[in-house]
């Protein structure tokens, strides 16, 4: 099968925009796409659309087939684990057809879940989508006296959330509403609601507001206003509910501010000034913080501070920072205290009884079973407890909760994802290998794949994913849409490279700023020796990955364009240049310290060298299919928008390159259940075709 890629492809309009810096002219011919009113840009973009269109129609078929093998392997009609707070227990559901989930709750009259008692729907997303074309619920949070919902929702993709409060005994909303809301938390009166607020250019989260229920909201009180463009602010509790909490935090940066929540008209509590480069984490237990931090190395410790004096010459040490075993979190209850680190870029999660003097001397560790998984904490609301809960998955396990007793030290499985469609998992196998790169450091690679297609000969299409950013770990997980290509015989590759957060902030910081290069040659280095150990035909690759992955998608295509056969490249951040030299877009001057700031020259001569946009040059590319939102808020439609503009009149040979564009959503694409699977069986339709798989 071939695309029907006869027809000419859009050409955008030639504008040269010329930007002076560092003795460098930055010409951008398509600048003007940035104009999101004008009539020229939107039919450039609906145009683009078309030819897509045009140029898939062969592969509607195989579209439509996929589909159906990914909705076969979902439980449409499924309910959540549900989860104990306040006399209640909490979950969702959903329901065949319907596209989004209904949160719910049953009073809880005994320590197990009783459904006997009445449902009460708190909120049904389908209703709220009606006659929208997006819609996305951010923060939801119950008052402790469980009578009123405050929540925020998003129509457009812009992430820009509108709150809304609800009297749950009426099921009406009430006239309470803000607009650009993030973060809410109740305080123990259940009529004070503390949020904060966006800024509308921006999008930092600037201002912390209280409203008093009964009052309107355009006499709230400002109660925190952030003046550093580096930093956002958001609010929250600890698990005892004892204390109000507001972290104010850059990439690097933080402090945190406490209230007792019973006296939510007092003034917060600074517990310790920010310190560049430095960080803390608190939450509470009987009059003492303990706090997560790297004031000593970039691993973090755990420390206590008595919560009357916790500023920084009071800190305890509790659990001192292994150089070999990044924490990552803590979970605190009452009675114990639950540690989640990585081993070798594997989570791990060790378990320690609390006693009266906080001796941690004796520990049990939670035990996984597969060579590489992803776990992590669940929903645990609960603060005088004898049970945690926890998350497992792997790359052919679903995925499941478990309950771990503290006194027995055992789990029980609460519940598996159940993958309909006769899912046998011992068809399929995963293991975790290491890539040494250029420098001669070890880089994980996560590999799953069929038992009876794999073959260790080089001749198995491969599929190769990557991020590398912001420090966060890609999470190795069960997708159920991911069987339609490991059935068809692709070997898949999940690339732990530098910049993520596998082994801890070095990690992060060896792939970041000045040193965001290694990200990009970790992974072609990837690729390269996956092929040559067998994994997978060097003649057959496909690559993936979005937003700042789409970034290492466009770098690493400029790098070795020969590399690849097949790039899937969603919301990529190209414009590299453009984008950080605007300090009115979003993220911008917060990601200074994640980029570095073009500013300055050394940081503009470096990422000057791997911008994607600008370093599109003449020659023969992959297929491509990139991916973008027209409500992104977070990277902008005009960068791949450009990008494949610029990229038209330079490639040389004849593989497809296409652009789609989605009209009604954001960042994340579709927030429909089963319009996000159509988004997949697209994506997938192109890779398989290209890759000579159908």
């Amino acid at each position: 099968m071939t695309l029907a890629v006869t027809t000419a492809p859009p050409v955008a309009r030639i504008e040269p925009t010329v930007t002076p810096l560092h003795g460098v002219d930055l010409t951008d011919n398509y600048a003007w796409l940035r104009d999101k009113s004008s009539p020229e840009t939107l039919a450039y973009l609906n145009a683009e659309n078309a030819y897509t269109e045009a140029a898939m129609a062969p592969t509607e078929a195989l579209q439509k087939q996929l589909y159906d093998e990914m909705l076969s392997h979902i439980k449409e009609t499924d309910e959540s684990v549900p989860y104990r707070m306040n006399g209640f227990w909490y979950y969702s559901r959903t329901v065949a057809g319907l596209q989004y989930p209904l949160h719910c709750r049953r009073v809880a009259t005994s320590p197990a879940f009783d459904e006997s008692q009445p449902e009460e729907i708190l909120l049904d997303v389908n209703k709220l989508a009606e006659g929208q074309p997006f819609m996305s619920v951010g923060g939801m949070a119950v008052t402790p006296s469980g009578t009123i919902l405050a929540y925020t929702t998003d129509n457009t993709g812009f992430r820009q959330y509108t709150l809304h409060i609800r009297d749950l005994a009426t099921g009406l909303d009430l006239p309470d509403t803000a607009l650009r809301v993030g973060s809410l938390v109740w305080a123990a009166d259940s009529k004070t609601l503390f949020y904060t607020t966006e800024d509308e250019t921006t999008k930092r989260h600037d201002h912390l507001f209280r409203h008093t229920l009964g009052t309107p909201t355009s006499e709230d009180m400002i109660v925190l206003h952030e003046e550093d463009e580096r930093f956002n602010l958001g609010v929250g509790k600890t698990r005892d509910g004892k204390l109000l909490m507001v972290e104010i935090g850059s990439h690097t940066t933080n402090e945190c501010l406490i209230l007792s929540s019973d006296t939510p008209t007092d003034r917060f509590q600074l517990i310790a000034p920010r310190i560049d480069d430095q960080e803390y984490y608190p939450d509470h237990r009987d009059g003492v913080l303990y706090m997560r931090t790297n004031d000593t190395g970039r691993n973090f410790r755990l420390v206590t501070a008595p919560i009357a004096t916790p500023g920084r010459e009071n800190w305890q040490e509790l659990l001192p920072l292994n150089p070999d075993a990044p924490l990552e979190d803590f979970d605190l209850f009452q009675t114990f205290l639950v540690t989640s680190r990585r081993e070798l870029g594997l989570p791990v999660m060790d378990v320690f009884p609390l006693s009266g003097d906080r001796d941690l001397s004796q520990s049990a560790r939670i035990a996984f079973p597969e060579p590489t998984y992803s776990a992590g904490t669940h929903v645990n609301r609960e603060f005088d407890t004898t049970v945690f809960r926890y998350g497992y998955q792997s790359l052919v396990s679903p995925a499941s909760v478990f309950e771990y007793d503290i006194a027995s030290a055992t789990s029980t499985l609460l519940k598996m994802q159940e993958v309909p469609g006769s899912f046998d998992p011992a068809l399929y196998a995963s293991e975790r290998v290491m890539i040494t790169a250029a420098d001669g450091v070890e880089v994980p690679v996560s590999l799953v794949y069929r038992r009876d297609t794999f073959k260790r000969d080089a001749t198995n299409p491969l599929y190769v994913y990557g991020y590398g950013s912001y420090g966060y770990a890609l999470p190795v997980s069960f997708s159920g849409a991911r069987l339609s290509l490991l059935d068809r015989g692709l070997v898949l590759a999940y690339a732990h490279i530098r910049g993520g957060g596998e082994m801890g902030d070095p990690w992060h910081d060896a792939g970041k700023m000045m040193q965001k290069l290694t990200t990009f040659t970790d992974f072609t280095t990837a690729v390269e020796q996956l092929t040559q150990k067998g994994y997978g035909d060097p003649t057959r690759v496909a690559i993936e990955g979005g937003s700042a992955g789409g970034l290492l998608m466009g770098a690493v295509v400029n790098q070795r364009p020969d590399l690849f056969k097949v790039v899937l490249s969603h919301v990529p951040f190209v414009d590299v240049m453009n984008t950080m030299l605007d300090a009115t877009l979003p993220l911008t001057v917060a990601e200074y310290e994640e980029w570095g700031n073009p500013n300055e020259a050394d940081a503009f001569a470096y990422m000057l060298s791997y911008s994607p946009y600008e370093n599109l040059k003449p020659g023969p590319y992959p297929a491509m299919l990139v991916k973008t939102s027209l409500n992104d808020s977070q990277v902008m439609y005009w960068e791949p928008a450009k990008y494949v503009a610029k990229l038209r009149t330079l490639k040389q040979n004849d593989a497809p390159l296409l652009l789609h564009i989605n009209m009604d959503a954001g960042h994340g694409g579709a927030s429909g259940r089963y319009d996000y699977l159509k988004e997949v069986a697209f994506d997938y339709a192109f890779l398989l075709t290209q890759l000579h798989v159908v």
